[in-house]
């Protein structure tokens, strides 16, 4: 059993382009490389809190490989989340995935898109998935919701990226987002 014993259902958040701006080249997005370059789009704290007051867990879920292949320091992605901890109070928890991913030789079970931070924080805060949802800007957090069981929600940035499955909803932004979240909550218990 987890450390809280009461089920709950969750929004995750990826963190470059849903919470903060990626930096973006040849129309492809790339993560902040100095805590200089960390920008919060301007309604990630509202977003957040609406969520929280809806009574969601809200947990960010972010690939970091450029931790693991040595082009940043894990101390300089730790220093961003302390920005997104006190700038977005709301944020329960933060699970990261630092490995350089399989092509430079360090697979794993928590990289998106294959589930393992969803999957590690349902067992800490005793979250249904299948209850919960994934707000993403890749297709690996798209496929990462899939893989979970949650409902995938895409955020299209405009990155020349195809999907390889759809999703749930597509918004333009997290405000977008936050609404579909917010409106199929008031559907499910007007149902009920």
């Amino acid at each position: 059993m987890g450390k809280h014993p009461i089920t709950r259902r969750a929004v995750f958040l990826d963190r470059d382009g849903v919470l903060n701006r990626p930096m973006i080249r040849d129309l492809r997005p790339y993560p902040p490389m100095r805590l200089d370059d960390l920008t919060l789009y301007e309604d990630a704290r509202e977003s957040c809190a609406r969520l929280k007051g809806a009574g969601f867990r809200l947990i960010v879920a972010t690939n970091q490989p450029d931790v693991g292949r040595g082009t940043v320091s894990r101390a300089t992605v730790e220093a961003m989340h302390e920005v997104l901890r006190r700038d977005l109070p709301s944020i329960d928890s933060i699970e990261v995935c630092y490995h350089a991913g399989a092509r430079y030789g360090e697979p794993c079970a928590c990289r998106k898109p294959s589930p393992g931070m969803l999957l590690r924080a349902a067992a800490e805060f005793n979250l249904d998935l299948h209850a919960s949802y994934l707000v993403g800007d890749r297709w690996r957090d798209v496929d990462c919701a899939r893989a979970a069981g949650c409902r995938a929600i895409f955020i299209d940035r405009g990155y020349e990226e195809q999907l390889r499955a759809a999703p749930d909803f597509v918004a333009q932004t997290l405000t977008e987002a936050v609404d579909f979240v917010l409106r199929e909550i008031v559907v499910e218990s007007t149902c009920r």
